[in-house]
């Protein structure tokens, strides 16, 4: 069983519900011991969060507080690093150059979970810094599916949604907002992909589209990789 290195505190909730899954998760498939897990909760200011979540500035700031709980991930003992957050995946590469041991991808983790779904046409709510960068689009692409994204206004829109889930201050009134969006997939996509970690915590519903998380499908993949031998 591998030692599991998480990236945390982006946000921290989500990172607490991954950490669960994580070890639900395991106990399904190994009920002889709990895994191994290290957090590291980045201490990152408030306002380059929030920069990065409503208008996709400044992104480039995450690097330095990224590669360095990376690397005291690695001296902890972890055998592999995961990072519960989608935007974030843009600097991927240079946590990966920064450390030894495997990264793995909520992107690329997320990707092939939809190939093996054999949908074609996926609706993404996502960060603006998310779609911005193509993160999916590009993942997505190589496994034969389309994305649909929402409109400018309902981008806006998510990003106020994703910004309060963060601060602790969503209300019951956002997930309404959130399965309006959904709506508007209804006739063009196969599925909806929650494609921020976050978006989970509002857990929406919908009578004839699928919801996937990508957390959970991030939380199976890095319990298959702690396991297998």
């Amino acid at each position: 069983m591998k030692t599991i290195g998480v990236i945390g505190g982006l946000g921290p909730e989500t990172t607490a519900e991954f950490y669960l899954e994580i070890v639900f998760g395991s106990y399904k498939k190994n009920k002889q011991q709990r895994p191994p897990i290290l957090i590291w909760n980045v201490p990152l200011r408030y306002d380059i969060e929030e920069d990065l979540i409503r208008s996709s500035k400044g992104e480039e700031r995450y690097i330095p507080y990224l590669v360095a709980g990376a690397k005291k991930l690695e001296r902890g003992g972890a055998d592999f690093i995961v990072m519960p957050c989608n935007s974030l995946h843009i600097f991927i590469e240079d946590i990966r150059k920064a450390v030894k041991i495997p990264v793995l991808s909520i992107v690329e983790e997320t990707a092939k979970f939809l190939r093996e779904k054999k949908f074609r046409n996926v609706g993404l709510l996502a960060t603006r810094t998310a779609l911005k960068s193509g993160l999916y689009e590009t993942a997505l692409k190589k496994e034969g599916i389309s994305q649909i994204v929402p409109h400018d206004k309902d981008q806006a829109m998510l990003g106020e949604i994703i910004n309060n889930i963060v601060l602790s201050r969503h209300a019951e009134k956002d997930k309404r907002k959130l399965v309006t969006m959904i709506n508007k997939f209804e006739g063009k996509a196969d599925a909806v992909i929650l494609a921020c970690t976050d978006l989970q915590l509002l857990m929406p519903e919908h009578d004839k589209l699928e919801i996937y998380d990508t957390m959970k499908i991030f939380a199976e993949s890095t319990v298959n990789f702690c396991l297998k031998q």
